[in-house]
Order: C-alpha cells, then sequence, then structure tokens
C-alpha cells in the first residue's frame, strides 16, 4: 500500500488526522527523503477506534506486540508514555515491512487549534490533505531538534519567507491596479 492510497482512506473515512513530518515537509516543496509517515490523529476514542480498524483493515499491524485496538485507549497510551517513554506507536504494512505509519500517542501540541491552522493541500483532484501549518510543523521539529528536523526548520522558514515576499508582491500590484 503507497502512502497515497492511505491519505485518501483516511479522508474517505472521515477520520481526523494532521499530516506531520517528512512527508509534509515534502509537500511544502521541500525535497527530502523519508522513510515513513507521521501522523497526528485526533486521540478521541470514536476517532482511534475507526482509525485503527482501517490500519487493520489495510493490512498494517502495531510494531509493538498490542492490538491496533489497544492504542484507542487512553490508560494505555498513558501507560506507554509514563513506563516505556513513547512518542509514536507505529504500525508496519504486513506485505511491506519498511512501509511505516508512526503516530503521536498524544498530541504534541493541542489537536484543535493546529487543526485549525492546518493547510489543506491537493494530493489530487478529489482529494485534499489536511496538513499542519508550516509554524506549527517548525514548532514540532524543533521540539525534536534532530539535524534533519534542524535543516527542515531552515528549509521552512524560507518558504514562509518566500510566501511573506509574494504576498507583499500580491498586495502592491492590486494597489497600482487601483
Amino acid at each position: 500500500m503507497k502512502f497515497v492510497d492511505l491519505l485518501k482512506e483516511l479522508n474517505r473515512e472521515k477520520i481526523r488526522y494532521l499530516l506531520v513530518g517528512g512527508i509534509a515537509v515534502n509537500l511544502y516543496g521541500v525535497i527530502r527523503s523519508t522513510k515513513d509517515i507521521d501522523l497526528v490523529v485526533y486521540l478521541e476514542n470514536k476517532n482511534l477506534l475507526k482509525f485503527c480498524h482501517l490500519m487493520t483493515r489495510l493490512g498494517y499491524k502495531p510494531k509493538v506486540p498490542v492490538k491496533a485496538e489497544d492504542f484507542a485507549d487512553a490508560k494505555n497510551r498513558q501507560d506507554w508514555i509514563e513506563n516505556k517513554n513513547m512518542i509514536v506507536f507505529s504500525f508496519y504494512h504486513e506485505q511491506d515491512l519498511m512501509n511505516v505509519v508512526d503516530v503521536f500517542v498524544k498530541h504534541p501540541l493541542p489537536f484543535e487549534s493546529i487543526y485549525k491552522r492546518k493547510e489543506l493541500i491537493p494530493l489530487d483532484r478529489r482529494v485534499n490533505i489536511p496538513v499542519i501549518s508550516i509554524p506549527d510543523l517548525i514548532k514540532l521539529k524543533t521540539e525534536a531538534s534532530r539535524q534533519q528536523d534542524l535543516a527542515d526548520i531552515r528549509a521552512l522558514k524560507e518558504i514562509l519567507r518566500i510566501r511573506k515576499q509574494n504576498e507583499k508582491t500580491k498586495t502592491l500590484k492590486k494597489k497600482k491596479r487601483v
């Protein structure tokens, strides 16, 4: 299964989520390799159960020896955070072990806030992917602060600078027409 197919299915099932991580960086125009897909899924039980059932139906299994539905239980997630120092819960595809989906076990930032600021990036004519905003993605990457994250932050800040410059140019052109 390709990540594109997974994102389409998440949308089709109306699962509340945000794409974060390396693929989000790619969608903003920074070309760099990544080996997995990172998601922030709304950690409400009904939403998580739909997510877990979808992952199972699509052939994904938890990397840890538990049932996918165990991820939907808030007590389990809290235990994993406190006793296993877990940050993400990973799923792998049973037919392609390199196809990995990492899901945050707790919201790295308040979900409703980051969801309101998301950008919808077209995947094709019918599918828009909810992607964490660039400023919020920079916050996540600052928190992680790995070498790749620092490089991503520099590139994302440059994209914000270019966007701001483009907005100024558009504003000036509008003023000139009036």
